[in-house]
């Protein structure tokens, strides 16, 4: 079979469709499982073996009608036998059905179910819901059967020799060995509301480093860098470390990751780096829902103020005070960041997650 899936533009969705990705790669390794994505998704998936082929998306919202119409004429003659929806937009919709798809799987959703051959229905529009569970319903329904229990959490990533090298080269730099470093991500590119302040990201590093003697590293992309500067900044320690002068990757960052023995994150897509490699992860929630991104790691933990204006879903603060991360403080997240080690230490060897 020839099948295509129109992945989601957020890293953290692209990475958690992987367990759905590895089942339809199983159920027919010798077909196509062509992957249409907007950058940098290729980044994220670079180094897996899940997707035959990757086709840039060219119909977005700055592409004019001709444009459009080329990529339909270019998805037309790929003679795709199937399409698989994880985005829930009108375009992609209509773009596959323009392109006379004779297979089309999705969620039946803002007013686009008549141009879907297989609709389903949305577990929840309003009540919070893991979307990872969505992803694998997509897939389960276009193989007509259950996943794999034992698989269908499994988030999955590879790096790439280059990959590897960059972070060779920075660990050697910096004196960081595998597995003895905490990788902190402060992103968010949903939304202002998502972050952290960057002075409580630097009074945690330097109370790990003091209380733990263990290096932190920063990682960031282009639109994180002037953050991760200022972090820098502001802790000036011999261990503490960020990605702030270095040429901005996805594979680089998946490396970082990759390595560290913890991961110190808010809400936004590398976390899910974390739980791919099998590295425990702690996650500072601000405006957005716990259950919307769970993806049901055993080596996760995460923090949240209880407020009776949130979790608002909001990309801003509406009311001006952000409190659900102003008032998140540093005593509150290393004391549960301790116990969560704690938790994770505690659990048997063989019941780890085998990346």
């Amino acid at each position: 079979m020839r099948r295509a899936v129109w992945l989601p533009n957020w890293i953290g969705d692209a990475v958690m469709t992987t367990p759905a990705l590895q089942a339809l790669r199983r159920s027919d390794p010798q077909g196509d499982l062509v992957g249409i994505y907007r950058e940098p998704m290729d980044a994220v998936f670079e180094g897996s073996k899940f997707l035959t082929e990757m086709i840039l998306d060219r119909s977005g919202k700055n592409s004019n009608w001709s444009e459009r119409r080329k990529f339909i004429k270019r998805i037309r003659e790929e003679q795709f036998d199937e399409i698989i929806l994880f985005t829930n937009s009108i375009r992609t919709a209509y773009i596959s059905w323009r392109a006379k798809i004779p297979i089309r799987v999705g969620f039946r959703r803002d007013w686009r179910g008549w141009m879907l051959t297989d609709k389903l229905a949305p577990l929840s529009l309003t009540e919070p819901n893991p979307v990872i569970d969505e992803y694998n319903r997509l897939a389960s329904h276009a193989l007509a059967k259950e996943l794999d229990v034992s698989r269908q959490y499994r988030l999955s990533l590879k790096t790439t020799r280059d990959d590897e090298t960059l972070w060779e080269d920075f660990a050697s730099l910096h004196c960081l060995d595998a597995g003895h470093y905490i990788c902190f991500n402060s992103g968010g590119a949903f939304g202002a509301a998502k972050h952290w302040p960057v002075a409580s990201f630097a009074k945690l590093a330097l109370r790990i480093v003091k209380e733990q003697e263990v290096p932190v590293v920063m990682i960031c992309g282009p639109a994180e860098r002037e953050l991760a500067r200022e972090f820098m900044q502001l802790t000036k320690h011999p261990m503490i470390h960020s990605l702030a002068e270095e040429s901005p990757s996805i594979g680089f960052s998946k490396a970082m990751v990759k390595y560290a023995g913890w991961m110190i994150s808010t809400d936004s897509g590398p976390r899910h780096f974390a739980h791919a490699f099998d590295v425990p992860v702690f996650t500072i929630y601000g405006p957005t829902n716990i259950a919307w991104s769970d993806t049901y790691f055993d080596k996760a933990e995460a923090s949240q103020l209880d407020l009776d204006c949130g979790p608002c879903q909001e990309r801003t603060c509406p009311l001006k005070h952000h409190r659900c991360m102003q008032d998140l403080g540093v005593d509150q997240v290393y004391r549960e960041f301790s116990a969560f080690q704690q938790r994770v230490l505690a659990i048997p060897e063989e019941d780890h997650f085998a990346a």
